[in-house]
């Protein structure tokens, strides 16, 4: 193993995520279902049966595409929960292909970034920040990011 190698740079495949048990699992909070990153919107447990594990029903919406998720798991079992951070950006530019020119708070350049499509609130930010930009506005952007993806999940006009 050479020197620049550490055990902080290997990849598990679940990487930004953290184990909860999914009885620990509430309504409003964050968890992996079937792949996806979902905000939890329905939970509801089913008594124990003959087999003794009492199952937990979940119902989430992915973060990035809005779809609906279900997933039906023992109580018991651990799940993956995603870890979601907030950041705030302001917008520098908005080409016509969609591309976003970012600024964060350290004043870096950022240009990872495109409008948000898919659903139609992402689609209705977008419309915002495209009519923002034209009319000269000075325009503050939320992302959210999970799992390595990142989307713009906000906007409101820079004072």
């Amino acid at each position: 193993m050479s020197d620049d190698e550490t055990f902080e740079n290997a990849d598990a495949g679940a990487a930004g995520c953290v184990p909860k048990q999914a009885g620990e699992v509430k309504k409003g909070s964050y968890i992996m279902l079937k792949g996806h990153p979902c905000k939890v919107v329905d939970y509801s447990t089913s008594k124990t049966g003959k087999h003794g594990h009492a199952k937990a029903h979940i119902v989430g919406i992915d973060i990035f595409t809005g779809k609906k998720c279900e997933d039906l798991c023992p109580t018991s079992h651990n799940m993956s929960e995603p870890i979601v951070k907030k950041f705030e950006y302001t917008v520098m530019d908005v080409s016509d292909e969609g591309a976003l020119s970012l600024l964060t708070a350290e004043g870096e350049p950022k240009d990872d970034l495109n409008l948000p499509t898919g659903t139609e609130d992402l689609d209705k930010i977008a419309d915002q920040i495209k009519a923002m930009f034209a009319d000269g506005k000075g325009i503050r952007v939320v992302t959210m990011t999970a799992i390595g993806q990142e989307v713009v999940c906000g906007v409101s006009e820079d004072k």
